[in-house]
């Protein structure tokens, strides 16, 4: 948004507004998440270690996150909802990936980097 006729990112803790919160937990978050508790037991896959022909390659699911989700690169602040919401998707990540790697399914975040938009040219 532009921050004046629509809300985020917020650059400010007073300019936070909850259902621009709501809204990027719901699309960066929530979604991914409930798309892959449907498709991760399709995914699943069953090893026969007797049987090398059945050696299939893992299942993987790719989330897409952003360097800013990083709790640990955070050096500039701001962006309350983008940043919250894409740090959880990490960290949904990470518990998905420690869960169903015995189920071999891999499971990671990706940062493709940044678009150029007007939203990223301070950036």
């Amino acid at each position: 948004g532009d921050s004046i006729t629509t809300p985020g990112p917020e650059r400010a803790l007073q300019k936070l507004d909850r259902s621009w919160l709501e809204k990027s937990m719901a699309v960066n978050v929530i979604g991914p998440m409930m798309v892959s508790q449907a498709l991760a037991p399709l995914m699943e896959q069953r090893r026969n270690p007797k049987q090398p022909q059945d050696m299939r390659p893992p299942a993987i699911i790719a989330n897409l996150s952003a360097r800013v989700g990083s709790i640990s690169d955070n050096n500039l602040g701001g962006w309350y909802s983008y940043r919250a919401s894409k740090a959880a998707l990490n960290q949904a990540t990470r518990c998905m990936a420690l869960e169903l790697k015995r189920k071999h399914v891999w499971t990671v975040a990706l940062h493709p980097g940044t678009t150029q938009t007007d939203l990223s040219l301070p950036f």
